[in-house]
């Protein structure tokens, strides 16, 4: 018989043989470009707090406002006695910015993608998934009923075939990332759209990386490429990369919000917000409105790490966003060159084989509207020696 001790020895052993086993790094400061270390203070390219909203006063302080005037939590599921007005402000306003007609807040965006996708389809329904799309969707498509279906990154045309190849009279769904978290390429939701309406179509978009970061204000990569008000566009997302705490959203016809109320499960049978939570997000979604400058400077800074890198004479994979991949090959070397970078004051964390592909091992970089130019240059400069170390770059 196999005892709980047993499995647990096998399974750690395991993966600590395949070289994939993770101890995560502790920040001692706050989560800002600057933070502490392993005890040292170190360029923190390692968050996805894009905007530098976690640790913004201005969101600090409506937390504590919300958390004085509504209390330390929610005190029940939402459909019971969980939600608060403040819950329903708060997503009025979301919807407002996203320009759709309503918008739902669940607890986080790995359950948001659990609960839509397990509220929406059914036996008989058709959904084509992008072959590098996030955890959370494979988990939610895991949980569905629809038939399923892969298509190639990004490869619009194979999206066609399999659409065409693949009638149904039920629904049908095409789920792709609106930023690919890994690679920072975005996805041609412009032509992806447009297949997906010639088929008869839904196209359901997780903006996790996208929001905060392409569009206008942040209104992210639907309205990158001028969709927000299509009411055959599902927008998906999280409150915790961008917008600095947590959450995750779903945005689109009034009746999509009814049916999650009444089918999503997390959404069910989960606690609501704590009410700081809802105060720092409510004024995250005016500051970035207010402010435009912290989205150029985010842009600005994230052109200037880009242009570096690349003459330095690293692999980007072509990056289009703030997320910058830098390629080292095989994961041993990924994770050696990032403990070389702590060594040198820059946090970077390395990601292989099967979080990537083998042989695309890479260090995932993020830059911020909070970096300065002197933060992003001591980082360059550690990415340069580390680089020759490492045989990556010309010494």
């Amino acid at each position: 018989m196999t005892t709980l001790n047993d499995r647990l020895t096998a399974e750690l052993t395991r993966l600590r043989e395949s070289g994939l086993h993770i101890s995560p790094r502790v920040l001692e400061a706050p989560q800002r470009p600057l933070t502490r270390v392993a005890g040292r203070e170190v360029v923190n390219l390692a968050s996805n707090n894009y905007l530098g909203f976690a640790d913004h006063p201005f969101l600090k302080e409506r937390a504590e406002r919300y958390l004085r005037e509504w209390g330390a939590g929610a005190g029940a599921v939402r459909t019971i006695a969980g939600t608060l007005s403040i819950h329903e402000d708060f997503e009025r306003q979301l919807a407002e910015f996203k320009h759709t007609g309503s918008a739902l807040v669940l607890q986080s965006g790995f359950t948001t993608n659990q609960g839509v996708l397990g509220s929406l389809l059914q036996e008989g329904d058709l959904v084509v998934s992008d072959e590098l799309n996030h955890a959370s969707i494979i988990d939610g498509l895991r949980l569905a009923k629809a038939t399923k279906k892969i298509y190639r990154h990004k490869d619009v045309e194979d999206l066609d075939r399999i659409l065409r190849e693949n009638p149904t009279d039920g629904l049908k769904l095409v789920v792709t990332d609106g930023v690919f978290s890994m690679d920072g390429d975005v996805a041609p939701l412009d032509r992806i759209i447009e297949v997906a309406r010639r088929h008869g179509a839904v196209t359901y978009v997780d903006d996790a990386h996208g929001s905060g970061v392409l569009g206008e204000a942040g209104r992210g990569t639907v309205h990158h490429f001028g969709f927000e008000h299509a009411d055959d566009v599902i927008q998906i997302g999280t409150l915790s990369k961008a917008w600095g705490v947590v959450g995750g959203y779903a945005a689109g016809t009034h009746d999509l919000r009814d049916l999650l109320i009444n089918r999503a499960r997390p959404f069910l049978f989960s606690t609501g917000h704590p009410p700081a939570v809802v105060g720092a997000l409510s004024a995250a979604l005016e500051l970035v409105v207010k402010e435009p400058e912290i989205m150029e400077r985010l842009w600005e800074n994230t052109r200037y790490f880009k242009a570096e890198l690349a003459r330095l004479g690293f692999d980007t994979m072509g990056s289009e966003t703030p997320i910058t991949p830098v390629v080292f090959g095989e994961a041993g070397a990924a994770f050696e060159a990032s403990r070389r970078l702590l060594d040198r004051g820059v946090f970077a964390v390395g990601i292989g084989f099967p979080t990537v592909p083998r042989g695309l091992a890479r260090i995932r970089n993020i830059v911020t509207a909070a970096h300065t130019r002197d933060m992003l240059d001591r980082a360059l400069s550690a990415y340069e020696h580390v680089g020759r170390e490492v045989g990556v770059v010309a010494g």
